[in-house]
């Protein structure tokens, strides 16, 4: 089982508002399908979010989403990863499917830290396609709990100009195999 807290977001080009608040949370699955026979960790992920954040950031519906991430290590310090999306999210009173793929390359920097850079690519039904790249670093404190901070810039009109995050993650299993 998977829970996604709310996220906070903050405009700085308005000063705080509009448009800054908490997001929605999450609740989903997830079942691990790899490692396949090409030495690719595969996973399936499907979650619904429920209108828990703020006006200006929610977007006011259950939103139900699939992800299917992988990954392969290239080397000892060298990873490929990525995942294919959809998403259904609401727009006013309909829903805007929209596909997402990522590709990622990570760099496994020491035991605990290690650097990444990512492209992803959304392509809403209605809209613009958004092509961000993105990258960052994570350092984990323990076995599960990490650090991060990471930057993007948008490539596409229609995604974000840039962005900017810091973020703590902790991981609590409850069964173990």
């Amino acid at each position: 089982m998977r829970f996604t807290v709310p996220d906070y977001f903050y405009n700085l080009s308005t000063g705080g508002s509009p448009g800054s608040g908490f997001g929605d949370f999450a609740f989903g699955v997830k079942e691990q399908l790899g490692p396949t026979p090409g030495k690719f960790d595969v996973s399936v992920i499907l979650f619904l979010s429920f209108p828990t954040g703020a006006n200006t950031v929610s977007s006011g519906g259950y939103d139900p989403g699939l992800q299917a991430p992988w990954s392969r290590a290239l080397s000892a310090n060298w990873t490929a990863a990525g995942m294919f999306s959809v998403y259904w999210p609401t727009q006013g009173r309909t829903r805007n499917v929209t596909g997402e793929s990522t590709f990622l390359l990570d760099r496994q920097l020491t035991k605990p830290w290690d650097a990444f850079v990512e492209y992803a690519g959304d392509f809403p039904e209605f809209g613009g396609p958004r092509h961000l790249l993105h990258c960052g670093t994570a350092l984990k404190i323990t076995k599960q709990q990490q650090i991060d901070f990471h930057v993007g810039v948008g490539l596409s009109s229609a995604a974000v100009d840039h962005l900017i995050g810091i973020g703590y993650s902790f991981r609590i299993q409850a069964i173990r195999r």
